[in-house]
């Protein structure tokens, strides 16, 4: 695939959507913040939802007014249903792994409470709320993040530079920067590598959105579900052995499976 626009263009067309997508939210969360009586959360979650989507709004004009092929410019190649679970086996695995290394860090360097206070902004009040928070994070923000940077931007830097590991960390330190949560910036950019291993090796955008929205999920899910100490995940503060044995032989078994592929192009 040869590219038909410059660098400096494809930078650009990352940059303004994401300006997009930040003002679309923010319109929204702003009409939420104009009415003080409004249920705040519902205006956040629904902010959260039009914002995300709306940062593919400005990348697919850009490729259809140049009449360039969506599917392949974002990376939309379908893939087996081995590629599937494998991508499900190294996710899991990997979110496990990640879940323990940020519980042994928060023992030498606490959450700051910005964290703590916008974990309870966010919890949701209502299923209404918790539905449409989990639409915004486990569905609609994966599928933007992907389609924006593994799709689009990381395949034109693969081609432009012909150096697939300097276009994955390149967009991975472009992802995490635009996430502005100084605290989690090197568990985002190592998760971002992840993701653009995934992408490149496959060929798909699919399996770094599996390993993308799971890992929100959970993070979701951990943020704001009481699950006590010593039970059949933890272990005395920290994930339990047992989960940690299995998380590495999915990792172990789903990486190798999926780096025996030969690389799509």
């Amino acid at each position: 695939m040869n590219n038909s626009f410059s660098i400096r263009a494809a930078f650009g067309i990352v940059v303004v959507s994401i300006l997009s997508a930040f003002l679309a939210g923010g319109i929204v969360l702003g009409i939420g913040l104009s009415n003080p009586d409004s249920p705040q959360k519902f205006y956040t979650f629904i902010s959260f939802i039009i914002g995300q989507g709306f940062m593919l709004v400005p990348l697919i004009w850009f490729l259809t007014s140049r009449k360039e092929p969506l599917l392949k410019r974002l990376r939309l190649n379908p893939i087996s249903s081995f590629t599937v679970l494998m991508s499900v086996l190294f996710s899991i695995g990997l979110i496990i792994l990640s879940d323990e290394l940020d519980k042994i860090v928060q023992m030498f360097i606490p959450a700051p409470e910005y964290i703590v206070d916008l974990n309870g902004l966010l919890e949701p009040d209502t299923m209404l709320g918790f539905v449409l928070l989990f639409i915004a994070v486990a569905i609609i923000a994966p599928l933007g993040e992907e389609l924006l940077f593994r799709g689009f931007l990381q395949q034109f830097l693969e081609k432009y530079w012909k150096d697939v590991t300097r276009a994955i960390l390149v967009t991975a330190l472009f992802f995490a920067t635009i996430h502005m949560n100084p605290y989690w910036f090197i568990q985002i950019y190592f998760l971002g590598i992840m993701l653009g291993f995934l992408a490149w090796k496959t060929g798909s955008v699919f399996p770094p959105l599996i390993l993308h929205g799971l890992n929100n999920s959970f993070a979701m899910i951990a943020s704001f579900a009481d699950m006590g100490e010593n039970n059949l995940y933890l272990w005395n503060g920290h994930v339990a052995p047992w989960i940690l044995i299995l998380a590495v032989v999915c990792v172990v078994f789903g990486f190798s499976n999926i780096n025996r592929q030969s690389v799509r192009t």
